[in-house]
């Protein structure tokens, strides 16, 4: 079981931090009192394996007294699993800048006179606890691509790429793109199964097909190109915050030469590490 307490000052990323980590399979659970964070560990620790990445979310909020979540966060850490803190901070000009232009009231406005003052009561309370951080993170200068990257970085293992998915679609020019396809490829300049009387009614998913049309060095060498602008792209997609990808293959009417070529990719994307699905919009039409 792995538990990640998110803490930090507000309007410096937190709730942003949660959404992405979310998406990287962490449950998450917002402003949970420290008195119960243990009771819900070890609640996760019997539990099924949706609970085995949680993020909790801690803040100034939340808190009554740090020596209490110092505590809980030392019996976390003698428990099996792995407990670690992310403070993410800014500069009181950005953070002072961000409430006004969204216009929010900050959390400890009632307890002095001005965003001013409270910004730099709340940076002065919470410093016990970025001292007990274990990855802190200024978002000063930081865009949200670049701070998904960063949790990327820290709590996404090298197999664990997955956090974006990646759909390969086949599909037949004369039916239209697909609307949702980001990167379309053209494979229509291939030797064509259709005019092979006995493979014309099987489809590129069938061997016979799939071995005529990789029979040709002008598939393999495209193939091959594909690959290596694809090795080189997914990963920056992942890295500037993209969490889906559609990558879509034409043939004429998307029933051999598109089918036998998504295939081929979808198989070298998910030995990439990637999550892939694979579906074949047009194959099955008349």
């Amino acid at each position: 079981m792995e538990i990640l307490i998110i803490s930090g000052l507000s309007g410096a990323g937190k709730s942003k931090a949660a959404s992405f980590l979310e998406d990287m399979g962490f449950y998450i659970v917002d402003n949970m009192p420290a008195a119960m964070i243990l009771k819900f560990a070890e609640f996760c620790a019997g539990g099924s394996s949706r609970y085995d990445r949680v993020a909790l979310v801690y803040d100034v909020r939340t808190a009554s007294s740090f020596d209490e979540l110092f505590d809980v966060l030392d019996k976390l850490k003698a428990m099996d699993g792995v407990c670690r803190m992310l403070f993410l901070e800014a500069s009181p000009e950005t953070i002072i800048k961000r409430y006004k232009e969204t216009r929010r009231r900050h959390p400890l406005a009632d307890r002095t006179d001005s965003l001013e003052n409270a910004v730099r009561q709340e940076r002065e309370l919470m410093e016990p606890v970025r001292q007990r951080a274990d990855f802190i993170v200024d978002t000063s200068r930081t865009s949200t691509a670049q701070l998904r990257a960063q949790l990327l970085h820290h709590f996404v293992t090298e197999t664990e790429q997955g956090s974006m998915a990646v759909s390969v679609t086949s599909f037949g020019f004369k039916y239209g793109l697909p609307l949702d396809a980001d990167l379309v490829f053209d494979v229509r300049f291939m030797p064509n199964p259709f005019y092979i009387e006995e493979l014309r009614p099987q489809t590129g998913l069938d061997k016979p097909v799939a071995d005529y049309v990789m029979g040709f060095r002008q598939t393999t060498d495209y193939l091959k190109r594909l690959e290596d602008l694809l090795a080189f792209s997914l990963p920056l997609y992942a890295e500037e915050g993209k969490t889906g990808l559609v990558i879509a293959v034409g043939c004429t009417g998307g029933h051999h030469r598109s089918v036998a070529v998504a295939h081929a990719l979808a198989e070298f994307i998910r030995r990439q590490g990637y999550q892939v699905s694979e579906s074949h919009r047009d194959m099955s039409r008349g």
